[in-house]
């Protein structure tokens, strides 16, 4: 049995259309479209795409909502060690479709506001903005897998011994007026 060849999102939908008709759009986002996540990770391969799966539909209170699903693997830099690493960023969000400000604060916590405009949203700035959401501010390989890792262990300082309790504890000097406190005159 042969797959379906993935095919690209299109860069701009109706998605008060798609609600109404409970679509669901699956494909890829090539990163050569993605100007603004090129420049937050830069050596992104030309080829590379991210896997989107996003789903419209009205919610019990007849809002506007697309969930979606985002996978992207991409080669950051680590901060550590300053070499390569393999990274798949992944997201699962839940947007309110809206068209205004007032739109957008009535709606509950849990859904984010997308602003669609003249019945059209652009799909790749929508997941261009949660694969920007989704990236580390500091990328770190794990410790035990950095090339650092010797270098780390190296620096660290080792954890001074505990000093024993002295037997004696020193006498505290205000114990004199807690007896003065008691004493009537």
């Amino acid at each position: 049995m042969s797959k379906a060849p993935i095919v690209e999102l299109p860069r701009s939908v109706d998605p008060n259309k798609l609600a109404e008709q409970n679509t669901t759009l699956e494909g890829v986002i090539p990163f050569r479209g993605l100007s603004r996540f090129r420049e937050a990770v830069p050596g992104l391969p030309e080829d590379g795409e991210c896997s989107v799966k996003l789903s419209f539909y009205r919610d019990g209170e007849r809002r506007r909502i697309v969930s979606g699903e985002l996978s992207a693997p991409v080669i950051l830099e680590c901060q550590r060690c300053m070499g390569d690493m393999q990274v798949t960023l992944e997201s699962r969000f839940d947007l309110g479709l809206v068209i205004s400000d007032e739109q957008a604060q009535r709606l509950p916590k849990a859904l984010e506001p997308f602003l669609v405009e003249d019945f059209n949203a652009d799909l790749w700035a929508m997941v261009e903005d949660e694969l920007l959401l989704v990236l580390p501010p500091f990328p770190l390989h794990e410790r035990e897998e950095c090339p650092a890792k010797e270098d780390l262990e190296a620096l660290e300082v080792p954890e001074a011994a505990e000093e024993p309790e002295t037997e004696q504890r020193k006498e505290n000097p205000f114990s004199v007026l807690a007896g003065l406190k008691t004493t009537k005159h």
